[in-house]
């Protein structure tokens, strides 16, 4: 049984029809029985929520169906954003095991230490490969919550997005096989399938490496034991004409994700706001806590930048076979057309370079994906899971 997917794209209000219909063309390209779906629907369609999933499961045939609500929607080398609608992705993979677990807010809050969660999902950290997690925005520690389950599941990449589109307190549900429900995040464990990663935080680095020599937690006070806000300054002046004016309100921080890589390059940065810099003391404030040790170095974000770093990412995507047969994207409700000039943009460039390709995904209020070792809550991103055969 070899792996394959299918997926559909439906724009509209609730149809029983069109779902079905939808669910049924999924299914006959994904060429057999799916081993999961996966489910992105605009809050206009909760008060049939219900009925959407039951006709999908019926008709798609599908074990498992997870997914969340989105303010706009993504399928292959197409995005709705602002549409009603659904995207549904549906996945065969052989030799896979899928676990999927509701956390729950009282959880996070009583979470004692990384030792806990194993014991909270009934997942050993040996038997997951990786994790798709999809989570309530609202629900207060998401950002803690993801430290402490990096360390109970060491070197396991985390990928997904927070829930969005919702109008109304509880909107922003979490689907899980027939039901919606507030749960703060689901988790699907999978073990056996290979799923590689593509976080396109939209930067280029600018300037040059250097080690934080002084900080205190998210001010960087020296850098190259000169000051930070120095360091900014040279970095602006170096720029060209034309780079110092795309640059204007858009420099950012990029802190090395590992000492222990030689050399640093795209990708391997933790990209995170400035958000003030004193020319008196020197400081430079930061949106992340800043160790002395680690690597700095300032990065540049526009549309041309978003676009050449999802590009490099996507062709170095890691799958051996060279080409997925499948994807999911969670992308910033930040990034498409009211960023990029033009619709469809991350869907269309990964179609642009991997062919058709069955996919799902939707715009986030947050996206999460593996930098280095660790995943992290970010913004303005494009967390893409490739199913690679």
């Amino acid at each position: 049984m070899n792996a394959c997917a299918g997926s559909r794209l439906l724009l509209g209000q609730f149809s029983e029809k069109a779902v079905t219909a939808a669910a049924e063309e999924a299914l006959a390209d994904c060429g057999g029985q799916p081993t999961c779906g996966f489910l992105f629907v605009s809050a206009d369609w909760l008060p049939q929520i219900g009925e959407a999933l039951d006709l999908i499961r019926l008709h798609g045939r599908v074990p498992l169906l997870v997914g969340t609500v989105g303010a706009g929607l993504i399928g292959a080398g197409k995005e709705a954003e602002a549409s009603s609608g659904m995207s549904l992705l549906l996945v065969r993979l052989p030799e896979t095991k899928l676990t999927p677990v509701l956390i729950s807010a009282a959880q996070i809050e009583e979470s004692s230490g990384p030792t806990f969660w194993p014991e909270q999902t009934g997942v050993a950290p040996n038997d997951v490969d990786s994790w798709i997690l999809f989570a309530n925005p609202f629900v207060p520690g998401l950002e803690g919550w993801l430290t402490e389950w990096n360390s109970a599941y060491p070197n396991t990449p985390s990928i997904g997005g927070l829930a969005s589109g919702g109008r109304e307190p509880g909107e922003h549900v979490l689907l899980l096989d027939g039901a919606a429900t507030e749960a703060a995040v689901l988790a699907l464990a999978v073990k056996g399938a290979k799923i590689r990663t593509i976080v396109s935080q939209g930067c280029k680095p600018v300037g040059e490496p250097l080690t934080i020599t002084r900080a205190e937690e998210n001010l960087v006070y020296a850098i190259g034991s000169r000051p930070a806000y120095q360091v900014l300054s040279e970095t602006f002046n170096a720029l060209s004409d034309d780079e110092k004016e795309r640059a204007r309100g858009n420099l950012f921080a990029g802190l090395g994700a590992s000492e222990y890589v030689a050399e640093l390059k795209r990708g391997d940065f933790l990209v995170r706001n400035l958000l003030g810099a004193d020319p008196q003391t020197g400081a430079v404030a930061i949106g992340a806590r800043a160790r002395t040790g680690q690597t700095l170095q300032y990065q540049l974000r526009d549309k041309i930048t978003a676009h050449a770093d999802l590009v490099e990412l996507a062709r170095s995507n890691g799958c051996e076979s060279g080409k997925p047969f499948a994807a999911l994207i969670f992308s910033c409700n930040g990034r498409g057309r009211g960023f990029f000039g033009v619709p469809d943009h991350d869907a269309a460039t990964l179609a642009e370079i991997f062919g058709p390709l069955p996919s799902a995904g939707f715009f986030c209020n947050g996206e999460i994906g593996p930098i280095g070792r660790a995943s992290f809550l970010h913004g303005y991103t494009a967390s893409v899971a490739l199913f690679c055969a």
